[in-house]
């Protein structure tokens, strides 16, 4: 899964900027400021770390199902999880 940090934890102001994030060819560890909120690709996640976080009682978990997107908001943070699909050389 890839991994989307979006640093604020203003929920109208995240929903206002997701679709513009989502859109975002991020590089490798790239951070951009939208509208005052810095966005960063933060890279593959495991899957381990989205159920331990789920887990966690301060963790609001949301889910985009007809996009396969995890969100968790916590502390001063959204972090967006994509699915990756993996290239495979045959």
């Amino acid at each position: 899964m890839k991994c989307i940090a979006v640093y604020t934890k203003n929920f109208e102001l995240f929903s206002d900027i997701y679709e513009e994030v989502l859109n975002i060819s991020f590089k490798d560890n790239e951070e951009r400021v939208i509208e005052g909120v810095t966005v960063s690709e933060a890279g593959e996640v495991p899957e381990h770390y989205i159920e331990r976080m789920k887990a966690k009682p301060d963790v609001v978990v949301m889910k985009v199902k007809s996009k396969d997107i995890t969100i968790l908001q916590h502390g001063d943070v959204f972090e967006i999880f994509i699915p990756t699909k993996e290239n495979v050389v045959h």
